[in-house]
């Protein structure tokens, strides 16, 4: 992703925080998925910066941003204080909040701690928590999670070999045949650079993040939620299936909702144009 400006924060723990900003204007904040420093925004940054203040943050020990000071600091409240640490440096006092997958419970947590910091939430392709539980519809994930962190940690140098050499070709045509993403629609290259996200990310910080989203959960604060928020599911999303993503704009008062057809869980890059349309609409009520 291109920026204008970039700045550090730093976190409760002192672990730095790496942001950068694109554009003019109000200030909107992406928050990626777990593992994720910025491939989901690469069609979205670009045409919100034309009219907004476009902040990126890359997560603890996500891209640019340092290992975590406190190793065992990796839930979703963590996260989302070191949010507001960087809102506070880069001075970006009422934000929209659009966030992807996991980041949904991040932006959740911030309104959660700071309300008064929110203007507006877009959520896409997200739920309120506990995503282990629903992962492809059921809670295997859940359960096998606690078994393959053990694994990892008993195996590390193979696990972090494997894990560091994931090859994106035949991942991209893996995750098409299995349906986990929309080949057609996608880019390769956006594709690969995903997978070489991840692959950077330590395993351990990886695994822990995920598990600590699986048993996080924001679903007590929605009815609270008093700020305009649009919600966009997609329809072939196996990761946060459609009907998890419609339960938690049902609990929001007054969210608007949209449903991709056709779209998985890659749908910011799959469908940037429809979803850049759907937020200029969305976004211009708060300029009405």
């Amino acid at each position: 992703m291109e920026y204008d400006a970039r700045g550090l924060a730093s976190a409760a723990d002192g672990t730095k925080l790496f942001y950068g900003a694109r554009g003019d204007g109000e200030p909107l904040v992406l928050l990626d998925g777990i593992g994720c420093d910025g491939w989901a925004w690469n069609h979205i940054q670009p045409h919100l910066s034309q009219r907004w203040r476009v902040l990126h943050l890359h997560y603890r020990g996500h891209g640019r941003s340092g290992t975590p000071i406190d190793s065992a600091a990796r839930d979703i409240a963590t996260v989302a204080d070191d949010v507001l640490r960087v809102l506070e440096a880069a001075s970006a006092e009422r934000n929209v909040l659009m966030a992807h997958s996991m980041g949904t419970q991040v932006a959740l947590e911030v309104y959660r701690k700071a309300p008064e910091r929110v203007r507006a939430m877009v959520l896409v392709c997200g739920s309120y928590g506990r995503i282990t539980h629903t992962f492809h519809g059921n809670d295997l994930l859940h359960r096998a999670l606690p078994r393959l962190i053990e694994q990892v940690q008993r195996n590390r140098g193979i696990a972090r070999a494997l894990w560091g050499r994931l090859p994106p070709a035949l991942s991209y045509r893996v995750a098409g045949w299995l349906g986990e993403i929309d080949g057609p629609s996608m880019d390769p290259d956006d594709f690969r650079q995903y997978v070489e996200h991840l692959s950077d990310i330590d395993l351990d910080l990886y695994l822990g993040m995920l598990q600590h989203a699986g048993a996080h959960s924001a679903e007590d604060m929605l009815p609270t939620v008093q700020v305009p928020v649009l919600v966009i599911a997609a329809e072939r999303d196996t990761f946060t299936p459609v009907d998890v993503v419609r339960e938690l704009a049902e609990h929001i008062p007054g969210a608007e909702y949209e449903e991709l057809a056709g779209a998985s869980h890659a749908a910011p890059v799959e469908r940037a144009t429809e979803i850049n349309a759907r937020v200029d609409a969305f976004l211009a009520q708060l300029e009405g």
